[in-house]
């Protein structure tokens, strides 16, 4: 099935799951943030289905991604990334299965001009790394550049954006986790 094929599915997969949960747009908006007519837009099928909507609607269902998109059922570990293209061309695709707790994300931005900074904020905190190209972060006051190889993270309450640093090709992982749940890596002692 083509992407535009999965894309334009969600609508009624959408709609089928509000009424299947006797909820109406009104209580769907309210507890997404995503205006009643944007929602009625995507279950028509005259909205796209990104990735800013879907998240608010996975969690307020509580579900996975994969069951708002339609990604096959399979016993097979392996993630089955379907790609989600933003509207400034960034490409993001998931890479974990579920909907609450850590969720993990690979972001493709492709090579192109340099765009403005429009930083957001929403509840959660994110934990980056830079796998090729120079990713510009504006995070509240900081403006930074995080070359292949570096780390950030950070409360996304805090206005923030990612973009390009200088016009090239970036490609990014993502995790991201529930306002109080963060990252935790574990680190052998060095004691013998």
């Amino acid at each position: 099935m083509a992407n535009d094929e999965v894309l334009a599915a969600v609508g009624p997969r959408l709609r089928a799951l509000r009424q299947e949960r006797g909820t109406t747009l009104a209580a769907l908006s309210e507890s997404t943030g995503i205006s009643v007519s944007t929602l009625s837009r995507l279950e028509s099928g005259q909205r796209k289905a990104t990735l800013e909507l879907l998240l608010p609607l996975a969690r307020a269902y509580q579900v996975p991604l994969d069951d708002l998109v339609g990604a096959p059922p399979t016993g097979d570990p392996r993630i089955y990334a379907r790609p989600i293209k933003h509207s400034s061309g960034q490409t993001i695709l998931p890479l974990s299965r579920q909907s609450t707790g850590l969720q993990a994300f690979k972001h493709l931005i492709p090579p192109g001009p340099v765009e403005a900074p429009d930083p957001k904020t929403h509840e959660g905190y994110e934990w980056l790394y830079v796998i090729s190209g120079r990713l510009r972060v504006v995070l509240g006051e900081h403006d930074l550049v995080l070359p292949a190889g570096e780390a950030a993270e950070f409360d996304t309450r805090v206005p923030h954006w990612f973009g390009s640093a200088g016009g090239e090709a970036v490609e990014f992982l993502s995790i991201f986790g529930p306002q109080g749940e963060r990252m935790h890596v574990r680190a052998r002692s060095t004691r013998t």
